[in-house]
């Protein structure tokens, strides 16, 4: 929650005019390395959607998160426990393990009944594009790829994209915000 990529990217958020509403999974606030299991995480994005939606009752509702985070959310909402959320993004969906390809951990996704953002690195090694750019086609008006150029999974760029990581920050929020916008109009 705390992690300085976060921290970046919720005042991006906040100054694309988007609030931000963190949390721990159990495993990390016991400061375990190995992640909770996807009924205790599940659980875990239900609760924080539950509690977002009761701090800010007004405001259209989005899920995601980095990585992990952003994969246990869609696991929730294919379970259709994330009521009031409007859309999902993802900050660097998992796809599979590291330079490992495959599409299992996708699955669940055909059964998510809000759009999707994904948002990924063409250098990202837990997400191969050649892989997620049919996934995304196959959800049709559901699912939106924004590719970031030379960007890892952590979105850092090399110098030959011509742009900071910085400026890739901004993009992820620009991005989410005009994302929210039109999920906001289309409601």
């Amino acid at each position: 929650m705390t992690h300085p990529f976060l921290d970046k990217l919720a005042s991006e958020l906040a100054d694309a005019g988007v609030a931000t509403f963190r949390y721990q999974f159990p495993y990390m606030e016991q400061r375990r390395r190995s992640p909770d299991s996807p009924a205790v995480a599940t659980a875990t994005v239900a609760a924080a959607v539950q509690a977002a939606g009761e701090a800010a009752p007004g405001l259209p509702l989005l899920a995601g998160g980095k990585s992990f985070g952003g994969r246990m959310s869609s696991q929730a909402a294919a379970q259709q426990a994330l009521a009031g959320v409007r859309g999902l993004v993802f900050f660097g969906f998992p796809l599979h393990p590291p330079n490992k390809p495959g599409t299992k951990r996708a699955e669940h996704l055909a059964k998510v009944p809000v759009p999707m953002l994904f948002l990924q690195g063409t250098r990202d090694t837990l997400a191969d594009l050649k892989l997620l750019r049919p996934i995304c086609k196959d959800l049709g008006k559901l699912a939106t790829l924004h590719v970031i150029e030379t960007a890892d999974h952590s979105f850092h760029v090399l110098k030959s994209a011509g742009k900071s990581d910085a400026d890739v920050l901004r993009e992820l929020a620009q991005t989410t915000a005009a994302c929210a916008e039109k999920l906001q109009v289309a409601a």
